[in-house]
């Protein structure tokens, strides 16, 4: 009996060692997003800049929109997911001038924001609601590294 409470309070140790470390790499992830670059600002200050510049922007059937889109996240990072992807589309809309976020800015914004593997999700999407892929296919075809840094230079709108 001795033994077996040795065996789980070793594989206890094992289990908190690995949480801590899961934990410790997110809590890394973080503070490497909020050291300051070049221009002074850290990604997270430009994400929050862009959320409450561009917060008037958005209306109902744009905010659904999102929801749709991010639904798929697991909910423990839907928030974080959802920060991020609105800020990328609220920077879209600033370079674009424009008074209201579209759908159009929308998808824009969501592929400038997400890593490759989530575009599929996108492409059945926007699918199902009959929207047309071809004026995106530009920003589909670059990975998320290819556009992740200075991607409003390289990869002009044209409509």
């Amino acid at each position: 009996m001795a033994i077996v409470l040795d065996y789980l309070i070793v594989l206890w140790g094992f289990i908190m060692i690995g949480l801590m470390g899961i934990g410790g790499f997110f809590m890394f992830r973080k503070f490497l997003k909020k050291l300051p670059k070049a221009d002074g600002r850290s990604d997270m200050d430009w994400e929050e800049f862009y959320m409450e510049k561009t917060r008037h922007m958005w209306q109902e059937k744009e905010k659904e929109f999102l929801e749709e889109l991010v639904s798929p996240v697991p909910e423990l990072f839907r928030d974080v997911a959802r920060h991020k992807i609105a800020s990328k589309v609220g920077e879209v809309a600033l370079r674009k001038n424009e008074q209201t976020i579209t759908e159009d800015t929308l998808i824009e914004g969501y592929i400038v924001a997400t890593p490759k593997r989530d575009h599929k999700f996108l492409r059945k999407k926007l699918e199902e609601k009959n929207i047309d892929t071809t004026p995106y296919e530009h920003l589909f075809s670059q990975s998320r590294v290819d556009y992740a840094e200075n991607w409003q230079e390289r990869y002009p709108s044209g409509r």
